[in-house]
């Protein structure tokens, strides 16, 4: 018997603007997701890939379609679910790092369990944790800027496996790093894959990144293309 899915969608459609001015920014797509999987979303801009991962991290919500996360319609949750969801189950990672200037990098992985109001203590020790993860336990006490950007990525993949997430989106986590550094942090993202069965989502521009992935996904023109 296959597992769930953890992402499941269904004729999924996003517009925006009406009349002559709509623009469908995703016209129709199915998409399944299954545990454990690493899939590559690509395609040109306004193909519709970064749309597509804002509806999966429950940052925006469709036109028309459904989407089941773990076999629960997204759609039938209000914002404050949708919220929840977002924070329990859902870990980001973005091209610009996103990291707080004045903190270390301890501190900026304990904040989604901040928010979630864990205690102190349980909260250092899971950051320290999954800082040790990523190689950077000895950094701890640094802040970004005594960081390179690579460690700071490192740190920011920290922050979203620290919640022990279903999902982790990734959107372009490598476009500010050179090719070393990149290299590196691909090589994270695959470990956590094989060794934790992490379930990745991510988007790229770059053949050499997309080569990591179990399975890509072509996006153009709002629709998937192909998918392999």
């Amino acid at each position: 018997m296959s597992a769930e899915p953890v992402i499941a969608l269904s004729n999924i459609r996003k517009e925006y603007g009406r009349g002559e001015a709509q623009v469908n920014a995703l016209d129709g797509i199915d998409l399944s997701v299954a545990p454990g999987e690493f899939v590559m979303l690509m395609g040109p801009s306004g193909s519709g890939k970064s749309t597509c991962m804002n509806l999966l991290g429950c940052l925006d919500t469709p036109s028309s379609g459904s989407y089941r996360f773990r076999g629960v319609e997204v759609g039938s949750l209000d914002r404050e679910q949708q919220a929840l969801l977002r924070r329990h189950y859902i870990g980001f990672v973005f091209q610009g790092f996103n990291l707080l200037s004045r903190t270390s990098a301890l501190e900026n992985v304990e904040l989604p369990l901040l928010y979630r109001g864990t205690p102190k203590a349980e909260r250092r020790a899971r950051s320290l944790a999954a800082l040790e993860q990523v190689g950077l336990a000895e950094r701890a006490d640094h802040t970004p800027a005594e960081l390179s950007g690579g460690q700071q990525q490192r740190v920011a993949i920290a922050r979203a496996m620290v919640t022990e997430p279903s999902l982790l989106l990734a959107d372009e986590p490598t476009g500010n790093l050179d090719s070393a550094r990149s290299e590196e942090i691909m090589q994270l993202l695959t470990r956590l894959n094989a060794e934790q069965g992490l379930t990745i989502v991510m988007v790229t521009h770059e053949p050499d990144i997309a080569r990591y992935a179990h399975r890509l996904v072509h996006f153009r023109d709002g629709r998937i293309e192909e998918a392999a």
